[in-house]
């Protein structure tokens, strides 16, 4: 039977049975003792340990992010089965802290970091790619066009509202992204969006 301990910085641990658990460290061997450690912790510190797993490599790999968990129960269950892949031999840990349980999540002690993706050329710090043929990929390829689009295009090839196309365009495209877009009216009163270089 294994133990397991969780410090103060949500760092989880993984002991075999015949190991002490260094003090401080607050102790649990099964999903009911870890419940009644998690009925004492605030529901934000259940999330900061399981976004800790969540996308590490190995076999954290499969796990998503959390911003919330429907109730404790549901948290603690989905936290100790995560736990039960830490490996039985040498003491194991997964770590999370407030900053990376709301940005990214952090990778385990000893395990190798997942490559990022590549930057796109013209944006701002690694802005995420867009997948080839969402709407956000359809929307940039139709902004780059020679002739850009107008919010009707866009509109017809998104099924977005007006409203949440300038919002796209305004927050993502320029802000996150950094690229510049030029807005212009033509002729026939229609406003043209363009990505420029």
């Amino acid at each position: 039977m294994r133990l397991f301990a969780i410090d103060t910085d949500n760092t989880v641990t993984a002991f075999p049975a015949a190991e002490r658990i260094p003090e401080g460290q607050e102790q649990f061997a099964s999903e009911k003792e870890l419940a009644k450690l998690a009925a004492n912790w605030p529901t934000e510190r259940l999330v900061q340990i399981w976004n800790g797993f969540a996308g590490v490599a190995g076999p954290f790999g499969d796990l998503k992010p959390v911003k919330k968990f429907t109730d404790r129960k549901t948290a603690v269950k989905r936290i100790w089965t995560a736990i039960q892949k830490l490996d039985s031999g040498a003491p194991e840990t997964t770590a999370a802290t407030p900053e990376t349980a709301k940005a990214a999540p952090k990778t385990a002690k000893g395990a190798t970091k997942e490559k990022k993706a590549p930057e796109v050329a013209g944006t701002k710090g690694g802005a995420s790619v867009p997948r080839e043929f969402s709407k956000k990929a359809i929307v940039l390829e139709m902004l780059r066009r020679k002739e850009g689009a107008t919010l009707a295009e866009i509109a017809k090839a998104t099924d977005w509202q007006n409203h949440s196309i300038r919002g796209f365009i305004s927050g993502t495209v320029t802000k996150k992204m950094g690229l510049k877009v030029e807005s212009t009216k033509r002729e026939d009163g229609e406003r043209v969006y363009k990505i420029i270089s």
